[in-house]
C-alpha cells in the first residue's frame, strides 16, 4: 500500500518479479465444461520472498472457494506491486479484462464504465461491513467501486534511547511519552539536536511518498485535501500554516538533519530509524519488524496536532474492483467468500497490514497479543476507523498526487512559499477535477 502502506505502501514489500499463476481445480487450459465459469482474478505481490509469497494465500482461498462452489473455477495470477497495475492497464486495452483485480487505483476504470457497483456484486452483508472511511473512498460521484482491500495507518514512531538520553522522556517513566502537539514535538527535537541526535526528526518528503507525509501534516493542522464536500482544499489556510510550521520551526531550526526533505525518500528515514541515527519519524506497520529486527526499542503515538486537540490520522487502503465481463453473481460470490473476517486477518496477519471490515476488526482486535494479530498493530488499530484517506475515487488523483511529489519539498526549505506552491497544485487539480 505504498503508495505506499500502507503506501503501507504502501504497504507491502514487491520483490516478486514474476507473476505466479494459481489454476483452479475444475480448469484446464482454461477450458471449462458448459455450464461452468472460470474467474481470472489478477492480484498484487506483497511478500519479499518466495516463502511468504502473496500466491500461498490465494491458492488457499480459491481451493476454498471452488470446493463450496462446484461450477466457478478461479484462476488468480499474482505479479510485483511494480507491475501489476500495467499488466491490468494492457489486459483492459486488449479488451481481455480480468474478472477481479487487486491493484492500487481504481477510479479510471470506474468513469470508464468498466466497473460493476459494489451493490452489483456484494451481499448486502458483506457491503455493509466495510468500515465507514474505506467504503467512502471507494466511491466515485457516491457510488462505491472500488472495495477496500487491505489498509494501515500512520503513527509516529519514536526511539525510546534517544529520547530518554535527551531528558525528552524520564528514565522512569512507564507510559512512555505522550505527546499532544506541534509544540511538544518542536521542543523534543529541540533537546534531540543539543544531545547531538544526528536527525531528530526525519521528515521524508522525496519523490517515493511524499503525499503520504504531506498529507500527514495537513490533517494534523486540521486541514487536508479534500474538504467535507470531497472538494479540493489542496491551498486552505489549514495546510498552509501546516507547511509554514515544517518550514521555519523544523527545517529552519536544523531539526529534520543534514538531508534535504525534498530529497529524502521513506525508505531512507526507515533505514536511518533503523540504525538508530534518527529520533522521531511518521512510519507505517511495516517499521515495526524492520525497527524490531535491528534491535531498536521504539515507541508509537498519533501523531501530534497543531493545538492538541485530537484530530484523524491518515489511512490508505489498496483496492479490488470487478470488471463488467459477464460474471456479476460469480465475482459478487468469490468476493463474499474474500470478505469472510477469518480470510481477511489471514491475509492481514501475514503481512502486519489491517482489516478493511468491521468483523476483521473485530477479530484483530481480539487476536492482539494471543497469537493473532501483533500486539503493536493496536495502535495502528484502533486509529483506522476514523481515518482519512487519498481522494483516491477522483481520476484526478494520480496526478496531483505526482504534482506534490515534484513540488512540495521545496515549500519547506529557506525561503519556501508555501501558499504560492499549494496555490499552483490546487489550481492545477480543481482544473483536473471540474464539479
Amino acid at each position: 500500500m505504498k503508495r505506499r502502506y500502507l503506501s503501507l505502501a504502501a504497504s507491502g514489500a514487491a520483490l516478486c518479479l514474476t507473476a505466479v499463476t494459481l489454476t483452479g481445480c475444475g480448469a484446464v487450459d482454461g477450458l471449462t465444461g458448459d455450464n461452468e465459469v472460470t474467474l481470472r482474478v489478477v492480484a498484487a505481490e506483497y511478500g519479499d520472498n518466495p516463502q511468504n509469497s502473496s500466491a500461498t494465500y490465494w491458492k488457499t482461498l480459491a481451493d476454498g472457494f471452488e470446493k463450496a462452489n462446484p461450477g466457478i473455477n478461479v484462476e488468480v495470477s499474482v505479479y510485483s506491486w511494480s507491475e501489476v497495475d500495467a499488466k491490468v492497464a494492457e489486459m483492459v486495452k486488449a479488451g481481455k479484462a480480468p474478472d477481479i483485480a487487486q491493484i492500487g487505483a481504481y477510479a479510471d476504470y470506474a468513469e470508464a464504465g468498466r466497473l460493476y457497483t459494489a451493490d452489483e456484486l456484494l451481499s448486502v452483508k458483506t457491503e455493509a461491513d466495510f468500515l465507514g472511511p474505506l467504503a467512502d473512498a471507494g466511491k466515485v460521484k457516491r457510488v462505491q467501486y472500488g472495495l477496500p482491500f487491505v489498509a494501515s495507518t500512520r503513527l509516529l514512531f519514536y526511539n525510546e534511547k534517544l529520547l530518554t538520553d535527551a531528558g525528552v522522556i524520564a528514565k522512569d517513566a512507564k507510559n512512555g511519552w505522550q505527546p499532544k502537539s506541534w509544540a511538544e514535538l518542536e521542543a523534543a527535537a529541540k533537546k534531540l539536536k543539543g544531545a547531538g541526535v544526528q536527525t531528530p526528526f526525519a521528515l521524508p518528503l522525496g519523490r517515493e511518498e511524499a503525499q503520504a507525509e504531506t498529507m500527514m501534516w495537513m490533517l494534523a493542522g486540521g486541514g487536508g485535501y479534500t474538504d467535507n464536500e470531497e472538494q479540493y482544499s489542496i491551498d486552505s489556510a489549514e495546510n498552509v500554516k501546516a507547511l509554514e510550521f515544517l518550514r521555519d520551526k523544523m527545517v529552519g531550526q536544523g531539526l529534520t538533519g543534514p538531508s534535504e526533505p525534498g530529497k529524502t525518500d521513506r525508505q531512507a528515514a526507515f533505514d536511518a530509524f533503523t540504525r538508530g541515527e534518527v529520533g522521531m519519524l511518521n512510519g507505517h506497520p511495516t517499521l515495526i519488524k524492520q525497527a524490531a529486527g535491528k534491535g531498536v526499542k521504539f515507541g508509537m503515538v498519533t501523531m501530534p496536532t497543531n493545538d492538541g486537540t485530537e484530530r484523524s490520522a491518515m489511512g490508505v487502503a489498496d483496492w479490488v474492483m470487478a470488471f463488467k465481463n459477464g460474471h456479476p453473481k460469480e465475482s459478487g460470490k468469490f468476493l463474499d467468500h474474500l470478505y469472510e473476517a477469518k480470510n481477511v486477518t489471514a491475509f492481514t496477519t501475514m503481512y502486519d497490514l489491517l482489516p478493511v471490515t468491521t468483523t476483521g476488526y473485530r477479530a484483530m482486535q481480539a487476536g492482539a497479543g494471543t497469537g493473532g494479530a501483533a500486539p503493536q498493530l493496536k495502535t495502528f488499530l484502533d486509529a483506522l476507523p476514523s481515518s482519512r484517506l487519498y481522494p483516491a475515487g477522483k481520476k484526478s488523483w494520480a496526478g496531483v498526487s505526482e504534482d506534490i511529489k515534484q513540488k512540495i519539498g521545496k515549500t519547506v526549505q529557506p525561503g519556501g512559499q508555501p501558499a504560492q506552491v499549494l496555490e499552483e497544485i490546487a489550481a492545477s487539480a480543481r482544473a483536473a477535477d471540474p464539479r
